[in-house]
């Protein structure tokens, strides 16, 4: 199988997953954190918004720095959950478009994270794509779930059974 074709299937499987969550993120609670430490649910659901379209960034661009470039890129909470599913759909149709225009010779190539000069991460573009994007967007998503319980907001199935779905 191609390494686009994976992904794609892979990143409709998760916008699948997303979506479910950010439809029951309660409105009017951005700044709901169950720890001091946890980041605030407004940032984290528009993380798991926009995290899939990483997936383009990786594609479009050779690398990314955080001391840079990196500050716009940085994700900004939204107010309503119209706002969150309209992120998701851009982030998505924009790795969709990615993908579908690559080459398998591209994914090959290295893709670096950095925070000026020190490199936090260099390995094949695709590697980055599954640990950095797919990955990292599952266990925001988890994070996601977990503060959905806390506020009374049903949690969806995701990858098995919810209780809140059990039938």
């Amino acid at each position: 199988m191609e390494l686009k074709r994976f992904f794609l299937e892979q990143l409709e499987r998760e916008a699948v997953a997303s979506r479910k969550a950010i439809e029951r993120v309660p409105e009017g609670q951005n700044s709901f954190k169950p720890h001091p430490k946890s980041m605030e649910l407004g940032y984290l659901a528009a993380l798991v918004a926009t995290m899939p379209g990483w997936i383009a960034l990786m594609i479009n661009y050779d690398e990314l720095d955080l001391d840079g470039n990196g500050k716009s890129f940085r994700t900004q909470p939204v107010e309503t959950r119209a706002e969150l599913l309209s992120l998701l759909e851009k982030s998505y149709a924009d790795s969709c478009r990615a993908l579908t225009n690559t080459t398998e010779e591209h994914l090959l190539k290295p893709w670096k994270l950095k925070m000026g000069p020190q490199i936090l991460s260099y390995r094949p573009r695709y590697m980055s794509i599954l640990d950095g994007a797919i990955t990292h967007l599952a266990h925001h998503r988890g994070q996601l779930t977990v503060y959905l319980r806390l506020n009374d907001a049903s949690v969806p199935a995701i990858y098995g059974p919810s209780a809140d779905e059990w039938q």
